[in-house]
């Protein structure tokens, strides 16, 4: 057995992680400029987001799709402000300048609402088949881990879906 690992306090957000793995590199500033997208709304508020929607990002340049010639005089008048609002919110002097443009606001769908699938009980063949696979690994946090995955995945399918207890 090697050395044991210790416990992380509490699981790093994938963000974060990407955001260290690429620190100085290309794809970090790619990072940021995508957050644009996260912020908007609270940046702007709920009605010039119901009316603006970021489109594209380049070189400094938030270009943003306006629904009406009404709501783009406004923004026009608005833009230095977006603009400081956003970089603010941003951390960094990423937005310099917005273009907007006429288009076409696709109406926000809400997120579907996750549905409970009934959950069946493992047949012996599969225990065995899960001990057997996560019995190979060694480190017992990891093989735990391995074996819990591979017991929900197959406990969410249905019985009829294949008699071989193997993933397909």
């Amino acid at each position: 057995m090697g050395e044991e690992r210790s416990r992380m306090p509490r699981p790093l957000a994938v963000g974060d992680v990407l955001s260290a793995a690429l620190s100085g590199k290309p794809a970090a500033k790619r990072l940021k400029e995508g957050r644009i997208w996260l912020v908007w709304e609270r940046v702007v508020g709920d009605k010039i987001a119901a009316q603006a929607q970021p489109v594209t990002f380049r070189d400094g340049i938030l270009t943003v799709a306006v629904a009406s010639a009404p709501w783009m005089q406004q923004l026009n008048f608005l833009k230095a402000d977006i603009c400081a609002r956003l970089n603010r919110e941003l951390g960094d002097t990423l937005v310099k300048d917005l273009f907007l443009k006429a288009g076409y606001l696709p109406k926000s769908v809400p997120p579907p609402v996750p549905t409970e699938r009934p959950v069946r009980p493992l047949t012996p063949d599969e225990q065995r088949w899960i001990a057997e696979v996560a019995g190979e690994i060694e480190d017992s946090e990891l093989r735990e881990c391995v074996a819990g995955l591979l017991a929900r995945h197959l406990t969410s399918r249905d019985a009829a879906d294949d008699t071989d207890p193997q993933p397909t």
